[in-house]
């Protein structure tokens, strides 16, 4: 039952008027003396602060882990000459530093001409053709024999860089030259492997071994590349595959 405060109250009275006495008094009831009070509706819920600020530093280490996982961005064409990553010391330009890469290579001619100690090996040009074309040539001891710029032939010192239209040598001057591939012939020798020691050596009876100094002369390979047809560099030659053809300005 309501009260004598409620009935005198003017939602109440309003109520009345438009319903019954029993359905005037439950609608005042429920619907305004019970009727929840925000005090503070427009304040957000201090729940769903916390789980923004948990969003927000999940975030953060997300990107902070793609950060440490991400490559670096490889430097541009520009930025490497600026650095001069490819450019050789001064200190460094010197013959005998690369002597024993020379050497490393002409082990590495050997295993793709297929020469061994001891054994007798022919190199013919349907056989190694393909393979000298597409060698890497970084240690190659190289000579200038023919060439458009007079004062290019008679050149030679080991390749230290090998480009795609030059050969960076350094000779036994300790000079660095430049010597581009166009319009120029290159040669150089691998040396043919012996077997073990010259035969120089003889036992007497009763006496110590004599040793005869060996007169033999050490045999080459010699070789001549064409530098208009070897433009390209040494990781491009070595997935290409090259096929005999006429040429005629040989």
């Amino acid at each position: 039952m309501a009260s004598e405060k409620d009935l005198s109250h003017i939602a109440y009275q309003i109520l009345s008027q438009a319903h019954t006495p029993l359905e005037a008094q439950s609608i005042f009831t429920d619907k305004i003396l019970h009727k929840p009070l925000n005090l503070r509706p427009t304040s957000p819920d201090p729940t769903s602060q916390d789980a923004r600020a948990r969003r927000r530093l999940k975030r953060l280490r997300q990107a902070e882990h793609l950060r440490r996982r991400r490559k670096p961005k490889p430097l541009t064409a520009r930025e490497k000459r600026v650095l001069g990553i490819y450019e050789i010391p001064k200190e460094d330009q010197r013959y005998e530093i690369y002597e024993p890469l020379h050497r490393m290579w002409v082990g590495y001619m050997w295993e793709i001409l297929g020469l061994k100690e001891g054994e007798q090996a022919y190199v013919t040009v349907e056989g190694a053709g393909s393979k000298l074309a597409s060698a890497d040539y970084h240690g190659a001891e190289l000579e200038v024999v023919r060439s458009r710029c007079v004062g290019r032939v008679g050149s030679k010192g080991i390749v230290v860089k090998d480009t795609k239209f030059t050969f960076e040598m350094i000779t036994k001057r300790n000079v660095l030259r430049t010597v581009p591939k166009r319009h120029s012939v290159f040669r150089f020798k691998v040396p043919h492997p012996t077997a073990g020691q010259p035969a120089g050596q003889s036992a007497m009876p009763n006496e110590a071994s004599v040793e005869v100094p060996s007169i033999e002369e050490p045999r080459y390979l010699i070789f001549e590349l064409h530098g208009s047809h070897f433009e390209a560099r040494a990781t491009d030659r070595a997935t290409k595959r090259f096929k005999q053809r006429r040429i005629d300005d040989l």
